[in-house]
């Protein structure tokens, strides 16, 4: 057996059925160990993207996405979305090619350390080597899986990948979830228990370790609203009495929820990083005057809040663990039902057309279980606001990194895993021209994803920034384009629509489609104001 063999089984053994990539002269061998062990790779256009599609597959199967690139260039350019991986808490493999360490003392070509390039941005980097195959392959799946996920690189030097390796050996057992223990669970559970205004705050940690059914619990057996980050959303059904959704990066949105964060005695973080949060949520509470608890997978190093009680833990365990035997009547002043109501209102389309109306006309059009991903700009602040998320991972977006053109890869790799279920994109027109040759992968992997893009012809949230400071239009507006024609010369059905009706007869024609489906909705610049 190869040593590519014993990483690609591995790798498979770990539930992964996907990788993504640009293949080269050097990671050949291991391109072919991965098909055979069952691992279908996905030709991709760019290295960025494919490491996105990869996580558009964790999000659906669990298991760790695989992004693949050859030295050198094919490697930095998936960086991007390596860092998002890190902060963005998904478990992704990172296999490049590199030349052999007595041939890079000689030879220059394309040579560099990537080791050393993604060490800061990765949980580990490894350089497979073919007596230890199975233990690398092994720490790099336990690494990528346990405690705060996140992303492993592994060099894969080409003499490497094909020289014999001694087998799979003895892996180790995955670690068990953490709970807390001590004095200051009690004290957290009696504050808990004596609560007269609890507020419930989910995020990304308790996202990434599927703790959706203790964040419901403690919502109901408090009797407390939850505030989730856009990472969150769906953890607690939106549609649920409890629910505020979602929040981080709308103003708007701040202005109602903030007051709410600071009128609580008692908040229970569950597994909740500011990473996510505009400048506003910078100390949300007061900790001399409210009690916070904070569950986090990690310490919090970030200061970017305090709490009374620190827990390091699994989010789940320990919410089971602090939850008191029952709940109260809370909130006598209905503040959060206040709050709610204003958030409804505050969200609701305005006028005949525009992003708000692409928006809700497409949830209304859409089936209940529509899997939705959302790349960065002011149309991802309004969707996140207003995209109703009734389970778990139901949106999926760059929400620590904000980078742009995530949306058409994540939806693309959902939409592999479940190629009957609807899954729509939403992209700003200058995002998706980012990633627009993607259209190619979609048409040859037969995908019947819908593309929605909002079209401008504007870096709109950068406008509106620049219009904010005062400053003269510069460089944020360009030249319209035909993105319906662009969607058919890929092979796909494309559609321009300016209003409602159009939008709601191209909707209709994407669910019955044999291809994928773009459509354009154009708006006019300024569309945002007021809107965020």
């Amino acid at each position: 057996m190869r040593a590519a063999d014993v990483l690609a089984k591995r790798l498979y053994e770990a539930g992964c059925r996907w990788a993504f990539g640009m293949p080269g002269g050097e990671v050949l061998n291991l391109l072919d160990a991965l098909e055979e062990a069952g691992i279908t790779f996905v030709l991709c256009k760019h290295e960025n993207a494919a490491g996105f599609m990869a996580e558009g597959t964790y999000h659906r199967t669990g298991a760790p996405g695989i992004l693949i690139a050859t030295v050198g260039p094919g490697a930095l350019n998936g960086i991007n979305s390596v860092e998002n991986a890190r902060q963005d808490r998904v478990p992704l493999i990172v296999l490049t090619g590199c030349v052999d360490a007595d041939e890079a003392q000689i030879y220059t070509h394309q040579v560099l350390d990537q080791a050393q390039v993604f060490r800061p941005i990765t949980k580990a980097t490894f350089t497979l080597t073919a007596k230890r195959a199975h233990v690398i392959a092994d720490k790099a799946v336990g690494i990528a899986m346990e405690g705060r996920k996140g992303p492993v690189h592994i060099d894969v030097p080409i003499s490497v990948a094909d020289a014999p390796s001694s087998g799979q050996g003895v892996l180790r057992k995955m670690a068990s979830p953490v709970a807390p223990v001590g004095p200051d669970l009690e004290a957290a559970r009696e504050a808990l228990k004596n609560a007269k205004c609890p507020l419930i705050i989910a995020g990304v940690d308790a996202m990434s370790e599927d703790a959706s059914v203790a964040v419901q619990e403690a919502a109901e057996r408090l009797n407390a609203p939850v505030i989730t980050t856009y990472k969150a959303k769906g953890l607690m059904p939106e549609n649920h009495p409890l629910s505020m959704g979602g929040a981080g990066l709308s103003p708007k949105a701040d202005t109602l929820l903030l007051p709410l964060v600071r009128a609580a005695d008692v908040i229970l973080a569950i597994g909740y990083d500011p990473i996510e949060m505009r400048a506003g949520w910078q100390n949300p509470w007061d900790p001399e005057t409210q009690i916070v608890i904070d569950i986090t997978a990690e310490p919090n190093t970030h200061y970017m809040h305090h709490a009374t009680y620190n827990i390091i833990g699994n989010c789940a365990a320990s919410v089971v663990a602090l939850l008191p035997e029952a709940g109260q009547t809370v909130w006598p002043d209905e503040a959060p039902k206040r709050a709610e109501e204003a958030l409804k209102k505050a969200f609701a389309s305005q006028g005949d057309w525009g992003p708000d109306h692409v928006i809700a006309t497409c949830q209304a059009m859409l089936p209940a279980d529509t899997l939705a991903t959302v790349d960065s700009g002011a149309h991802r602040i309004l969707l996140s606001q207003m995209w109703q998320c009734n389970f778990p991972r139901a949106l999926t977006q760059s929400t620590a990194l904000c980078t742009m053109g995530c949306a058409v890869p994540l939806a693309m790799g959902a939409q592999l895993v479940e190629p009957d279920r609807t899954v729509v994109s939403f992209s700003g027109d200058a995002g998706f021209l980012m990633v627009a040759g993607e259209l190619a992968t979609a048409a040859e992997q037969g995908l019947k994803t819908l593309f929605v893009v909002f079209v401008d012809a504007s870096l709109a949230l950068i406008e509106l920034k620049q219009r904010q400071r005062q400053m003269t239009n510069r460089s944020v507006d360009f030249r319209m384009t035909d993105f319906a024609a662009v969607a058919n010369a890929f092979g796909g059905k494309g559609h321009h629509v300016r209003n409602t009706d159009e939008l709601k007869a191209a909707l209709k024609a994407a669910q019955t489609s044999e291809t994928f489906t773009l459509i354009a909705a154009e708006i006019d610049r300024k569309s945002y104001d007021g809107r965020l």
